[in-house]
């Protein structure tokens, strides 16, 4: 009994092994697409362009505070106490404004590069289809641990999209 289910268990193999050497299988570094593809990089450069004033806003906001700072700082000892105290609740009311902007800042360029992604990620997609449609590819992947480089089909994604 044991060597019919040896000898059915090295058919099943032999025939799976038929069937894995008729498979066409592709790969696509996904971090690659997003990190080289002509598209991410012109999102990257628009994402840079739209959040540039605010970002410097952040840091004329941050200058003055440091300023503010340093003259209560520098000054301290010489105020009247009433108007240290001032001094030093604009700076709280300073810090805590610069920390709400920073943190809205972060959450809306996040928010951005991930809606710019998701795009890229669409275009990236049906580039593979129609790659996988045309060479006859029976699986690509986009995540593996291991990959050999006769399967990566990356630079031919990256060229299409940057044909595009």
């Amino acid at each position: 009994m044991k060597k019919i289910a040896v000898v059915a268990g090295l058919l099943m193999l032999g025939s799976s092994q038929m069937a894995l050497a008729e498979l066409k299988v592709g790969f696509v570094n996904t971090e690659r697409v997003f990190r080289e593809a002509a598209p991410a990089q012109r999102a990257l450069k628009a994402l840079e362009k739209e959040f540039a004033p605010r970002a410097q806003e952040l840091q004329a906001l941050a200058k003055q505070i440091r300023e503010t700072q340093a003259d209560l700082d520098k000054n301290s000892m010489t105020m009247k106490e009433t108007d240290r105290r001032a001094k030093e609740r604009d700076i709280e009311a300073m810090n805590r404004d610069f920390q709400r902007r920073n943190r809205e800042f972060r959450e809306d360029q996040n928010m951005r590069s991930g809606q710019e992604m998701a795009s890229i990620q669409e275009r990236a997609n049906k580039v593979i289809q129609q790659i996988a449609d045309a060479e006859k590819y029976d699986l690509i992947l986009q995540e593996a641990v291991f990959v050999s480089p006769r399967i990566d089909i990356t630079d031919k994604v990256l060229k299409s999209l940057s044909d595009k």
